[in-house]
């Protein structure tokens, strides 16, 4: 295990026209398996943080980007973390790549906030089972009402597992999410809320809680 705290990567391309092809600058890829970020800073514009494989957890991090500048296939939660969009037109929070049911891997971002400018979705379907949780978060207005974009392809609408539960701010609202997503229950939203869903008992140092909502911000 490796816990990496204070760091901060920043990538100075500019923030892409809205449908530029080719301008994914990314700060940091994480690819090992079992590590923690403690208030990190990772700073971009499109793709800024990779998550690319493994179980890892971010902990009061700070994430600013305009596309997909949360994107990968890791299996990670986010406590306590701040997302800033920097984007004049539309932008994407996540783009995870989940391509298999039976793939246990997925973003769970619990007690963070949402902030910037522009319009923004929570997610991108990149994988055809792209998983990805909101659950205690506030969300600023910049969030589009949708909430999710399906990647073009209506398929993936039947396979993604999107969902928020609990959340606030003015962006928060489900009454205008897409279909295809989900307001979870209790017992949906429950194992994406514990340090558990990134199996930490096998390599977190052991916390006093174990179940996030115990320790909202």
């Amino acid at each position: 295990m490796r816990v990496i705290r204070g760091m901060k990567k920043q990538n100075k391309a500019k923030v892409p026209a809205s449908g530029a092809l080719g301008k994914q600058a990314v700060a940091l890829r994480i690819s090992g398996d079992a590590a923690a970020f403690i208030s990190c800073r990772f700073i971009g514009a499109q793709d800024t943080l990779y998550d690319h494989v493994g179980r890892h957890y971010f902990k009061d991090c700070y994430v600013e980007g305009s596309v997909d500048f949360v994107f990968g296939d890791g299996l990670s939660i986010y406590d306590g973390c701040h997302l800033h969009a920097v984007t004049n037109s539309y932008g994407a929070l996540t783009a995870q790549k989940r391509n298999s049911l039976l793939d246990q891997t997925g973003f769970s971002f619990v007690n963070c906030k949402v902030s910037g400018s522009g319009a923004l979705y929570l997610g991108r379907a990149w994988g055809t089972f792209s998983r990805v949780v909101f659950a205690y978060t506030y969300m600023d207005k910049i969030i589009t009402p949708t909430g999710w974009y399906n990647w073009g392809d209506k398929n993936r609408e039947m396979t993604v597992f999107y969902g928020q539960y609990k959340c606030s701010g003015p962006g928060a609202d489900y009454g205008g999410r897409v279909s295809w997503s989900r307001e979870l229950t209790e017992s949906e939203a429950d194992p994406f809320l514990s340090l558990q869903f990134i199996n930490a008992n096998e390599w977190l140092p052991r916390p006093k809680h174990t179940h996030l909502a115990l320790i909202q911000h």
